[in-house]
């Protein structure tokens, strides 16, 4: 087991053939078939002749387009067969797509290999459970636990596990988005929207352009190819987006759209050309939904944009926050009954079809937006449009080293800013009604991460550098 590996709670992550090994894959699948084995067999109902029998969950598995995906499949496949799991491998697929097939099996849980948006030269594995989350913290440490220790229970001859494929997982994906309630499928036919489409080589050339044709639109595309040999840093931020903007003013598109090579976050470039941050992905969500009332929920993390907050306001919709990461935004999804959630990295989550970060259900409510909003001429408005109906916030990202301890930081902070409003569940943030600063330790760098937003970029960099100067005194 390699020392470099970055571990989080919901899965490993490492390069590719120096901390990410074959061995290392197998290993860590059978510590996860291991725990889904005795999660089985501790919910299991009965004590006759049936409760002992050999417990055979099912796991679900695939993958995204990186070029050791392949031979990692076949790792993970070994690792799950030599533990007594039956495996359902989906293949090359998106992310979200296999946590809907791991409901649709009621599997025992899922493996997905991906690195998400790092670099070509990364991979890992990702654990979900058999709700379609990923796991929390109580799971991911015993599957920890399990790969770290020497009590990994092998199967015998007569009890390895089977193999079998499921090739409709993604039709079941794309009929699932198109079969939502409140989403008006002949109202964006209708629209024949011109878009313009970036799928990075990655997993999002399996199903986004099926979806988008589907709903009517004329596509023109780059990075289509699904072979892992990303063209530019795969993250949707702005400044990788520059390609699909041109795009979009060639083609005079209404839209762009870029999705990440595991396909659950989505970037929006607007009919001029320009990248409008990944934030507005999720508030257009939400206007989309129109979670309407006081008691209406939308969940979103600690350090995404005001631009979530003023769109649930429109509707009277109240905002939770949440700490950074996926799981911890589904369970206060499904703790408080929310109606939308998400992160501000362009991960929208519906409980409508399923509470997992999801870029085809994302573009379909964007464009469900866009053909409902009327703009200033004849036609429908225009994304540039829709952005200039709220304010607009600058967001400033900093990383400085880590030191021993944080609450020093974290003290040092509350003196200065008394008058902020505070939340400590992750990391600390401080917030004002125009303005925020959120200060955490990542957790897969030896570093602190600093963000803030405020109305101008001037004043957002006023906050980080406070922050920064309160880190380099501790």
């Amino acid at each position: 087991m390699s020392d470099t590996l970055m571990i989080s709670v919901s899965g490993v992550r490492g390069l590719v053939g120096t901390d990410l090994t074959p061995e290392v894959v197998a290993r860590w699948a059978a510590a996860f078939g291991a725990w889904a084995r005795q999660e089985k067999e501790n919910g299991r109902p009965g004590k006759g002749l049936s409760a002992r029998r050999p417990v055979r969950p099912s796991v679900v598995l695939g993958r995204d387009a990186r070029t050791s995906g392949p031979m990692f499949a076949r790792a993970a496949t070994a690792g799950l067969m030599s533990v007594g799991c039956e495996v359902i491998d989906v293949g090359l697929v998106p992310t979200p797509t296999v946590q809907l097939a791991v409901e649709h099996h009621r599997a025992a849980g899922g493996i997905i290999l991906t690195a998400s948006h790092n670099p070509i030269e990364w991979n890992a594995l990702k654990f979900v459970g058999p709700d379609g989350i990923f796991l929390d913290d109580v799971s991911g440490t015993r599957v920890r636990e399990l790969a770290a220790g020497n009590s990994l229970q092998r199967a015998n001859y007569n009890a390895i596990g089977g193999l079998e494929t499921d090739s409709d997982a993604i039709h079941r994906h794309l009929a699932a988005v198109l079969a939502l309630p409140g989403l008006d499928v002949r109202a964006i036919r209708r629209r024949r929207f011109r878009v313009a489409l970036d799928t990075v080589r990655g997993a999002g050339g399996t199903v986004m352009p099926d979806l988008l044709e589907r709903l009517g639109c004329r596509v023109a595309a780059i990075n289509l190819e699904t072979d892992g040999r990303f063209p530019r840093p795969p993250e949707p931020v702005p400044e990788n987006l520059k390609a699909l903007g041109r795009l979009v003013r060639r083609h005079e598109a209404d839209i762009g759209i870029a999705v990440d090579p595991d396909v659950d976050r989505l970037a929006i470039v607007d009919e001029r050309g320009r990248a409008i941050g990944e934030d507005y992905t999720l508030a257009f969500a939400v206007r989309a939904v129109r979670p309407s009332g006081r008691r209406a929920v939308v969940v979103c993390n600690l350090s995404t944009s005001l631009v979530v907050e003023d769109a649930a306001r429109e509707f009277g919709a109240q905002v939770v926050r949440a700490p950074v990461g996926e799981a911890h935004v589904a369970r206060k999804i499904i703790e408080l009954k929310a109606v939308i959630g998400g992160e501000g990295n362009g991960g929208v989550m519906y409980p409508a079809l399923h509470v997992g970060r999801d870029a085809p259900l994302a573009a379909a409510l964007v464009l469900a937006l866009l053909a409902r909003e009327r703009g200033r001429g004849r036609g429908g408005a225009t994304v540039s449009e829709l952005v200039a109906r709220a304010p607009r916030y600058t967001i400033v990202k900093a990383k400085v080293p880590r030191g021993p301890r944080l609450e020093p930081v974290y003290d040092g902070l509350r003196r200065r800013f008394p008058d902020a409003a505070m939340d400590a569940q992750d990391g600390l943030r401080l917030a004002w009604p125009d303005r925020w600063l959120h200060v955490r330790p990542s957790g897969t760098e030896p570093i602190i991460r600093l963000i803030a937003e405020a109305p101008s970029g001037a004043d957002a960099e006023r906050l980080i550098e406070e922050g920064r100067r309160l880190c380099a005194a501790s």
